[in-house]
């Protein structure tokens, strides 16, 4: 077996996971089961503008996407390409990392909303990132996927903390504002940031470290 053919099966494999998670996750959404839908659920519209808006679902799409590009091609390039996968392999990387250490111990799960919650947040993060230290392709992190890396989050936020200004729903606790106050907000803000910072920093290291 080539590395090509290794490297096509692997990138198959993280996609059909992260598409196979978002519809369970959506499923679940549309019927109002999920574990982070209210008691009493709004709306199918607000339940899905709600379920686009978790950083985990649209880290698992870039993911996803690029997966599938990558089954099709796996030294694909390109500048949307690079900025693609850079912004989802830090973003699914976060994702994992917040999940495990803030929010895992808020949860009582079980059935398919136990599934889908540690395949979005376990399972997918642990398959992009040795995807992308095993197979690459590299080098591909120049200085406009990192600025898109960054760009995106911090986007995210702004956005986030408006729509809880104006909605009171926030995706997350540590972003609720009004239960935890704006300094504790802040810091958990400035952490995430400085978090993304480094690891950013960290695969541009590894993408002209390793070998080609």
């Amino acid at each position: 077996m080539t590395r090509t053919t290794r490297a096509r099966g692997w990138h198959l494999l993280t996609a059909a996971v992260a598409l196979t998670a978002l519809v369970l996750q959506l499923v679940l959404v549309v019927e109002g089961s999920a574990v982070l839908v209210d008691d009493d659920p709004p709306g199918l519209g607000t339940r899905l503008a709600r379920f686009v808006a978790y950083f985990t679902i649209q880290s698992n799409v870039l993911v996803a996407l690029a997966a599938v590009l990558l089954t099709r091609d796996p030294q694909r390039d390109g500048p949307g390409f690079r900025a693609l996968r850079l912004a989802g392999t830090v973003g699914i990387t976060v994702t994992g990392l917040v999940h495990f250490f803030l929010l895992r111990p808020l949860l009582d799960l079980d059935g398919a909303d136990w599934a889908a919650d540690k395949l979005l947040h376990m399972v997918v993060p642990v398959l992009a990132v040795i995807g992308w230290f095993a197979f690459g392709p590299r080098p591909r992190v120049d200085p406009r996927a990192i600025a898109v890396a960054f760009a995106w989050p911090l986007a995210w936020l702004a956005v986030t903390l408006a729509v809880a200004g104006a909605t009171r729903w926030v995706p997350y606790p540590f972003l609720d504002f009004r239960a935890e106050g704006w300094g504790h907000v802040a810091v958990v803000c400035v952490g995430i940031t400085a978090l993304f910072a480094v690891l950013i920093a960290g695969f541009r290291h590894a993408d002209r470290r390793l070998t080609p």
